[in-house]
């Protein structure tokens, strides 16, 4: 059975740490089923580690259904939240657009949104309308031209403004709030402040839980952050075995004759002295 939202709520409240991670197509969504993470994010990062742009700005909204829409299928059990990506929800009436083709295409439960008080009435009117939003505060990748790629809420006044907006998602119905590059102990604070759970990435362990991105997490490329937990090596997995495969191929070694399916010589004879005949 699918996580349901009461049911995440109801871990939060029992002070269960929530381990949540970023996943972006059929394969990858098996795999973490079959971890058990039942908190999958289709984040719009797969722009970066999927579409291979220099950020999240180029990811359209038919790349998320997609992807979102593979993820549902390989990973029945997972709540499964799909970024709204860059510019499809400056209005509430965009964003229920948006919110209703990541949901009836995709398969979403429901989608997380960037930023604070700009996006306070999209928030109420997704959940008005019985769409579950997702906030998201500190550092926003879709606004990384205006802020860029640093911690968020280092001065009196950020550290203020991130604390109003994360109340003001929560009294506008957000049923989570992920916190990026938020420092620890604003990241606690605000956690213990607003009501609901937070999902931290770069913002320490005050955090009800946590969210990594797939690739980070499983060092499938060389990029490392610090904030990015690593708990695998595959990419130099992957490329062993890719590297082994081409020797192979090259030597000779591969494929054997168990590879290779077997037919009745007998008809091979019989369909080239046919073709000698025509």
């Amino acid at each position: 059975m699918r996580l349901t939202l009461s049911e995440f709520a109801k871990l939060a409240r029992q002070g269960e740490r929530l381990p949540m991670v970023t996943c972006y197509d059929y394969s990858s969504a098996l795999i973490a089923e079959r971890a058990g993470l039942r908190l999958i994010l289709v984040g719009d990062s797969l722009g970066q580690v999927m579409l291979g742009h220099p950020n999240t700005l180029g990811v359209t909204l038919d790349d998320m259904v997609s992807h979102t829409a593979a993820v549902a299928r390989g990973a029945p059990s997972a709540l499964i939240i799909a970024d709204l990506p860059f510019l499809t929800y400056t209005t509430p009436e965009q964003a229920v657009h948006s919110a209703k083709r990541l949901l009836q295409e995709g398969g979403a439960q429901a989608v997380k949104l960037e930023g604070g008080a700009p996006v306070i009435d999209a928030v109420k009117r997704l959940v008005d309308l019985g769409v579950p939003a997702m906030g998201h505060l500190g550092f926003t990748p879709q606004s990384l031209h205006q802020i860029g790629v640093r911690v968020q809420g280092r001065s009196n006044m950020a550290a203020e403004q991130l604390l109003r907006d994360a109340q003001a998602l929560a009294d506008a119905g957000a049923f989570a709030i992920v916190l990026e590059l938020v420092p620890a102990l604003l990241a606690r604070a605000i956690t213990e402040r607003i009501g609901v759970p937070t999902i931290g990435i770069g913002a320490g362990a005050g955090c009800t839980g946590q969210v990594q991105v797939w690739h980070d997490l499983l060092g499938i490329t060389d990029q490392t952050f610090r904030h990015a937990g690593r708990f695998g090596e595959v990419g130099s997995a992957i490329e062993r075995g890719l590297r082994a495969y081409a020797t192979a191929v090259r030597d000779g070694s591969f494929p054997t004759a168990a590879n290779a399916s077997v037919i009745d010589p007998a008809i091979v004879e019989s369909a080239l002295s046919n073709l000698e005949r025509s």
